[in-house]
């Protein structure tokens, strides 16, 4: 299936595409303050890439759990992170790997309509929307305009608001992010984005409860309905840790939920994603490549 992108098609199912993250953040949970300045990003993303990643993804606001992402710019809940100094962190970042990479892939993963378009001005192919269009009225048409690719994600409420989230039995959890990547769909198509342009995510972490993860992992290939392909970002998360603390594992760091990554990817894969967003890229691009091969040979 085509991914239509700002400048080119990229051609999703014959295998899978790995997305490797670059933080731009003081704060992320996984890699916050790594990569702040624009030097060791850039080279963290050119390493990525020699690693074998398709595609780069761009952050420069972290959405970690009880974060104010999403708020209103001018609200008492606005994001601590103004549009402005999004954009100073992430353009140079842009610009420096596509000066050194051209033929580059970046996404820019960022809710504020502003930040995309002058991403996009700079050379930036995909908008990777946490909101699924819901934070910033005036990103689809923004997305549109450029004719960007798009990744839609379901979130259930904002990062500040995802402790409070009730707990959710597998059928209505199931429901309840068909019908919103379904709103976000329609919205896009509303404003005149193509079905070639846009790809899904079901929001793994973003509102989803510990095990709810799990049973959305199970059933994610029911989202397919929905006609568009799948991106799962599952690297690292939260719900990893717990597992593997109720096995005797102490270590909750980030570092130690590689391998439990590895394998929820792993799955991701085989239940439907065509595209995985991962830190570690050289283990994710070999695991990939084992799980492709189980589905060419089913």
């Amino acid at each position: 299936m085509p991914w239509r992108l700002r400048t080119r098609t990229l051609s999703l199912g014959a295998r899978t595409l790995v997305m490797g993250v670059v933080n731009i953040t003081p704060d992320s949970f996984s890699d916050g303050g790594l990569f702040l300045s624009p030097d060791a990003a850039i080279a963290h993303a050119l390493t990525l890439l020699d690693e074998g990643a398709d595609l780069i993804d761009l952050g420069a606001e972290s959405t970690r759990p009880g974060s104010r992402a999403g708020g209103a710019q001018d609200s008492p809940n606005a994001p601590a992170v103004s549009a402005e100094e999004e954009q100073a962190r992430l353009l140079p970042v842009l610009k420096g790997i596509l000066s050194a990479r051209p033929e580059a892939v970046v996404s820019v993963d960022t809710y504020k309509a502003a930040t995309a378009r002058a991403a996009l001005e700079a050379g930036a192919e995909i908008v990777n929307n946490v909101s699924g269009f819901a934070w910033d009225s005036k990103m689809a048409a923004v997305c549109a305009e450029f004719q960007a690719g798009v990744v839609l994600m379901h979130t259930r409420g904002r990062p500040d608001q995802w402790r409070a989230q009730p707990q959710l039995e597998p059928d209505a959890l199931l429901a309840s992010v068909h019908e919103g990547l379904a709103g976000s769909l329609a919205a896009a198509q509303n404003a005149g984005i193509p079905l070639e342009a846009i790809v899904l995510d079901p929001g793994y972490g973003f509102g989803k409860r510990f095990d709810e993860n799990y049973a959305l992992l199970a059933r994610q290939a029911e989202l397919l309905v929905l006609g568009r392909p799948l991106l799962a970002g599952v690297s690292r998360k939260s719900f990893l840790a717990r597992t593997l603390a109720a096995l005797g594992r102490q270590d909750a760091s980030v570092e130690a939920r590689e391998t439990a990554s590895l394998a929820a990817m792993t799955a991701a894969i085989l239940h439907g994603a065509s595209i995985v967003r991962v830190h570690a890229v050289r283990p994710a691009v070999e695991a990939a490549r084992i799980a492709d091969a189980i589905l060419a040979a089913s």
